[in-house]
């Protein structure tokens, strides 16, 4: 096993755990919402997408802990957790059949050409915002049930007051029982400046960091939700390095305990046709994709698509460019589909990842 500068557990019953929020995501396609009449329905959130990734297309054993509500939303995101291959760990809410508390519902069409997607919310009493310290045993998830490796995010954090603090009670759990701790710091000022601004961002954010081995997020996500100077180095272009190298070298010197940064590159020239890199650093070196042309279908998951990548190839003790590789694969190929989560094969991501091509598969 290359030397990642943290150690992984060889042997589990869980691979990869997750700590975050369901959502489900109205798709009406290339149509905007104003003119929509009909939409698909994907059930997603940022930790669940990596778990499912690793499940489906990589076949490891994940889980996830999470709310649940009983309502029919709740039995429908709860049979597609089923479906990914996702063990569920619920923490059950009621719900009062009028006001909720409910499972977030995320809106986002896909948008076409020059016309770009949009997104918006409503997590009015969101189910996962009440989750707080005490409502999972982690010693038991992380002890008994042999946790390999532990994931969480910036959004889930930016929830609420008591999120953010789950998330850090949980990191300390994992340390204690040797699992290896990732964080997506996927920073998002409008959640955060609903009850505490950038402030008490970096507060949380900060103390979940000092617990983490791996971190994932760019320049932007470093600076904002870190509170780390900018950039020294002038980008020539999105699919430049030189920035992000920059910045997270400043970054694990204020968090030391980091041993590995991870994002993905894109240049946007169109809503269908994105220009895709990665790049990752682990324990001192730097390791960059190759670049390849998408016609994207749909955007949303190829960040997470990547993690999961990178994720599974550290994983499985592979060296650290060819964990990259394959996490910049299985992104490219991820905003081939519909949806947010993988349909994707580990044989399609390891032939691409390899320099395959889209000649036809017979």
């Amino acid at each position: 096993m290359s030397n990642y500068g943290f150690t992984i557990k060889k042997e589990g019953s869980i691979d990869f755990l997750s700590l975050g929020a369901l959502v489900h995501r109205l798709d009406p396609g290339i149509i905007p919402f104003r003119k929509a009449s009909h939409c698909d329905i994907h059930v997603s959130g940022g930790e669940f997408n990596v778990a499912a990734n690793l499940a489906d297309c990589f076949q490891l054993k994940t889980a996830i802990t999470t709310a649940m509500v009983n309502y029919p939303i709740g039995d429908l995101i709860s049979e597609r957790v089923r479906a990914m291959g996702v063990k569920p760990i619920y923490r059950h809410f009621k719900h009062d059949g009028v006001r909720g508390p409910n499972l977030a519902t995320v809106y986002s069409d896909r948008g076409q050409g020059v016309r770009a997607p949009v997104v918006f919310y409503n997590r009015s009493n969101e189910a996962a915002g009440q989750l707080k310290k005490g409502d999972f045993n982690w010693d038991e998830i992380f002890g008994q049930q042999g946790v390999r490796w532990f994931h969480s995010g910036g959004i889930f954090a930016a929830l609420s007051e008591t999120t953010g603090e789950l998330i850090v009670e949980a990191m300390k759990a994992a340390k204690k029982h040797g699992v290896v701790a990732s964080f997506d710091l996927n920073y998002r000022a409008k959640l955060w400046e609903i009850w505490g601004g950038n402030q008490k961002a970096l507060d949380v954010l900060g103390r979940i960091v000092e617990n983490v081995d791996v971190l994932v997020g760019n320049e932007e996500d470093l600076q904002k939700g870190l509170g780390i100077e900018g950039q020294d180095v002038e980008s020539k272009s999105k699919l430049d390095p030189a920035a992000f190298i920059a910045i997270l070298e400043k970054a694990v010197q204020k968090f030391p305990n980091v041993k590995a940064v991870a994002t993905t590159l894109r240049e946007v020239h169109s809503t269908n046709r994105h220009t895709w890199g990665a790049v990752a650093w682990v324990n001192g070196k730097t390791y960059l994709s190759p670049f390849c042309e998408l016609d994207v279908v749909d955007r949303v998951g190829g960040g997470d698509g990547y993690a999961a990548g990178f994720i599974y190839g550290l994983l499985s003790g592979l060296e650290e460019q060819e964990a990259v590789n394959l996490g910049w694969a299985h992104g490219a190929l991820l905003t081939t589909f519909p949806g947010d989560t993988t349909m994707a094969t580990v044989d399609q991501v390891k032939a691409f990842a390899k320099g395959g091509s889209a000649r036809i598969q017979r």
